[in-house]
């Protein structure tokens, strides 16, 4: 059975190019519910951790690095089929490939620069759900 609930981060550049309110803005408009939401910053051993299963990648450093390069916007959002309706909001991960209309396609600037994370997953979701957010912040 499929999850309701998946978890998104606005990355580091969408938020310095000043583009919060208006993702929030196209995910609730997109019928999502925000059950979760905070402004932060990862430290290098959270951005280390958090994307561990990427270390063996040439693009690990850089990574890291990137995500920890300004804050970021964490939410947990709640639908009705979440983490399949959230990927095709947010669109491909290089923004050229995604399709018009995504979060990707009008707020990303580059491939590593993409704007947005969404959870690829149900467990995923759960997981990096946990990571940001503890059950009392969570509603």
């Amino acid at each position: 059975m499929a999850s309701n609930r998946t978890f998104t981060m606005i990355k580091p550049d969408a938020v310095r190019n000043g583009h919060i309110g208006a993702i929030l803005e196209q995910i609730t408009v997109s019928g999502f519910k925000i059950v979760a939401l905070k402004m932060t910053q990862l430290t290098i051993k959270d951005a280390e951790s958090f994307y561990a299963i990427h270390k063996e990648r040439p693009f690990y450093g850089e990574l890291v690095a990137y995500m920890t390069s300004g804050a970021i916007v964490a939410a947990i959002l709640e639908k009705e089929n979440a983490v399949e309706d959230f990927r095709t909001l947010v669109g491909a991960t290089n923004p050229e490939d995604a399709a018009e209309g995504t979060i990707r396609k009008k707020y990303a600037t580059s491939l590593t620069e993409n704007a947005i994370h969404g959870s690829d997953s149900d467990d995923n979701a759960a997981i990096e759900s946990a990571f940001h957010f503890s059950f009392r912040e969570q509603f």
